[in-house]
């Protein structure tokens, strides 16, 4: 396992753990989140610490399944089968990462 790779897989099971303080952790301090071909949605790790803390909120039990993932070099490429919990939404998101000094510098996701 690559070191982008490991270092995703960390993310993923902070993620899951909806431990914010150990997912932001795996992100470079300048970060960007964006929709795949589209506009950056945050910068920084502060910003993404509230996406998630907002997204967490009403969904305890969100859980991201990995379904595939795709490691080049410095960018790791996962599908995921995300499930807010028992009974509610479910979808896929595909989410391309950017990794750069040890840190996901930057994440594309499409939906």
């Amino acid at each position: 396992m690559s070191d982008a790779t490991s270092l995703i897989q960390r993310q993923l099971d902070a993620y899951n753990a909806q431990d914010l303080d150990a997912m932001v952790q795996c992100y470079a301090p300048e970060c960007v989140i964006a929709g795949l071909n589209g506009a950056i949605t945050e910068t920084g790790c502060e910003a993404l610490h509230a996406r998630y803390a907002k997204a967490f909120a009403p969904f305890p039990e969100n859980k991201a399944t990995l379904v595939n993932r795709i490691a080049v070099g410095n960018s790791v490429i996962d599908q995921e089968d995300v499930s807010r919990g028992p009974g509610k939404e479910q979808f896929q998101i595909i989410a391309i990462y950017t990794v750069t000094d040890g840190s996901i510098a930057r994440v594309d996701l499409a939906k």
